[in-house]
């Protein structure tokens, strides 16, 4: 079906528009690719903090959103953004304040992101991710991964 295919081109591009734009690209390929004068340097990241349970607990379960991708994170904060059965982004959620979280990007912690992250509503019902300004809803089903990361190790979004 072409209205599928544009669908799953047009999230590839939003998550390629973030990673270019709002964290200063993949840095071009390989460890030993030669870069050129013109090339955009990869934002800096720190070291990963240690994240308190207790501060992610409000964020742990699933999160729906209408596009048939969901968000999932776990009791020690690492989480999963899938749709279609690809893994979109995985990491760690950080705590940046009351109901506001920054998202981990390529192992590291970018401090200062503001659009990779997500922000719960009052009552915690609703979660707002800052990287493409749509509303997620905490399912009722969605059950927390016991501290386990739900996707595996840190990654990129596909494609890059």
């Amino acid at each position: 079906m072409r209205t599928r295919a544009v669908s799953r081109l047009g999230c590839a591009a939003l998550v390629a528009a973030l990673v270019t734009v709002g964290l200063g690209g993949c840095g071009g390929g390989g460890k030993d690719a030669a870069k050129s004068d013109g090339d955009v340097q990869p934002a800096k990241l720190a070291p990963l903090p240690k994240v308190n349970p207790a501060d992610v607990r409000p964020l742990v379960g699933r999160w729906d959103g209408a596009g048939k991708d969901y968000f999932q994170f776990g009791a020690d904060g690492n989480g999963v953004w899938k749709k279609e059965g690809q893994t979109l982004w995985s990491g760690l959620a950080i705590p940046d304040g009351q109901s506001r979280f920054r998202f981990s990007w390529q192992g590291g912690d970018p401090k200062s992101s503001n659009y990779w992250g997500a922000t719960l509503s009052d009552d915690g019902r609703k979660m707002t991710f800052s990287g493409t300004g749509l509303t997620y809803a905490r399912t009722s089903g969605g059950k927390p991964s016991g501290g386990k990361t739900p996707g595996g190790n840190p990654t990129t979004p596909k494609g890059h």
